[in-house]
């Protein structure tokens, strides 16, 4: 199937590997990478040792995008040793809704979409820098919902 669809688009350079092999080399070069094309298996396997380039699991937000439809998430899953304790990183969610918003707007040319995908990415972008509500994760102590609450609070100035 993965050859066929890039039959449709010559200009778009291919490469086949193993996943073990694959994950070697994105860890060496991981900016030689675009896209990567795989099962959910080892799409699995690969986005949660590629988080670590990116600041661990918590960062890390997916699309699963098909023809007609497409779900976005944070790639961590659901860390029942956390559940009910405000700790967990929220970024990644947040980060899985510009995905969305950047889907939205290249499908349906909506520009105010990609505008909102921009000022939530710039949001998560200022409380990182800022460096104060940090989850544990990122080396600080602050409360998921604190974290949550400070990308809120940027993101409310830029609408």
């Amino acid at each position: 199937v993965f050859d066929e669809v890039a039959a449709g688009y010559p200009g778009i350079e291919r490469d086949y590997a193993y996943i073990d092999a694959f994950q070697q080399w994105l860890i060496r070069q991981p900016e030689f990478y675009d896209v990567a094309v795989t099962s959910n298996m080892m799409g699995d396997i690969a986005t949660d040792l590629a988080a670590v380039l990116q600041g661990g699991m918590g960062m890390a937000a997916s699309g699963n995008i098909g023809e007609r439809h497409a779900m976005f998430e944070p790639i961590h899953g659901s860390a029942p040793k956390h559940a009910g304790q405000d700790k967990v990183n929220p970024m990644a969610t947040a980060l899985a809704v510009v995905q969305l918003l950047e889907y939205l707007a290249e499908k349906k040319g909506d520009k105010a979409a990609r505008e909102a995908a921009r000022a939530v990415e710039r949001s998560v972008e200022q409380v990182l820098a800022e460096g104060k509500a940090l989850t544990y994760d990122l080396g600080g102590s602050a409360k998921c919902s604190e974290v949550g609450t400070a990308i809120a609070a940027r993101l409310a100035g830029k609408l």
